[in-house]
């Protein structure tokens, strides 16, 4: 069958128009809430104001680029301006008070409806061993008087053994299942709680996906040689201990983790900074994304 049979020239021709129409009542309404006339628009976006006026009116055929460049200047999306179902009056009443409002509000809208609500007041910090999780994360909850937990140390408490006993009996897989059902006891329990995590964490794909779905992630990053030392400081030798490629293997630990570290909320340098520097900067980054809101129950 020929796209012709399948699409009769008529047929498609109203859908264009119908779409034209759509696009250009909706470009229309999103600049009128936001009190932008089309020569504004013109100058934000880059399209001239003859090919928006015919836009407007349903005449223009404009690229799919021209269209991006003026959803963005709206401030609304793609698909907002091209969908076929069309809007009820509370959803466009509502979609105009977004378009119309201050930054910051729209920046309040974004983070309830991403599911950012979701995490409460919930505090994790990722990254490898050394960068400070245990001693950062215990005196910002102390500061916070909100309580610190070492998920490690949760395991240990659910699995009545050490670390290296459940690896020893259970493996990497049974370590994992405890890690999950600690992180979800954490979730289901605690709203307001900072929580450390082992550098590995990342390597559960399903596990790490529900950290950052539940948690506001931040990573404690440094460079490999101030994680190594930071540990040989702590009286751990280990890593050195009879292997001369401890460094090259940190690095490259560090460096296939470094793109999951990333989707972090955000991310702290802790790199060259004491603890006092570094517990400050933390909890002035968790004061100013309201990770932990003062005024939450």
């Amino acid at each position: 069958m020929s796209s012709e049979d399948r699409h009769p020239p008529v047929a498609l021709d109203a859908s264009i128009l119908a779409l034209q129409g759509r696009v250009g009542d909706r470009v229309r309404g999103a600049r009128t809430a936001r009190g932008m006339s089309r020569r504004v628009l013109s100058e934000v976006s880059g399209v001239s104001p003859r090919y928006l006026a015919q836009l407007e009116g349903g005449e223009g055929n404009i690229s799919i680029g021209l269209l991006f460049r003026v959803a963005e200047a709206l401030g609304v999306s793609m698909e907002m301006l091209i969908s076929p179902g069309d809007l009820t009056a509370e959803a466009r009443r509502m979609a105009e008070a977004f378009v119309g409002a201050d930054l910051a509000t729209q920046a309040q809208v974004r983070t309830l409806l991403s599911g950012a609500a979701t995490k409460a007041g919930r505090v994790c910090l990722i990254g490898l061993r050394g960068a400070g999780k245990s001693t950062l994360g215990a005196a910002a909850a102390k500061a916070l008087d909100v309580p610190f937990i070492e998920l490690n140390r949760a395991i240990e408490a659910a699995g009545g053994m050490p670390i290296s006993e459940i690896m020893g009996l259970y493996g990497p897989e049974g370590y994992r299942q405890l890690e999950a059902d600690a992180l979800n006891k954490i979730v289901a329990e605690q709203d307001r709680v900072v929580v450390a995590v082992a550098g590995g964490i990342v390597g559960d794909s399903q596990t790490f996906e529900r950290l950052l779905d539940r948690f506001h992630t931040v990573w404690l990053k440094a460079s490999p040689e101030e994680h190594m030392a930071r540990v040989r400081a702590q009286g751990d030798t280990r890593p050195m201990e009879g292997n001369p490629q401890a460094m090259a293997q940190l690095r490259l630990i560090l460096t296939s983790r470094e793109t999951e570290y990333a989707r972090a909320d955000a991310v702290l340098d802790t790199g060259g900074q004491g603890v006092s520097a570094s517990l400050a900067a933390l909890l002035a980054l968790i004061d100013r994304n309201r990770f932990i809101p003062k005024d939450m129950p």
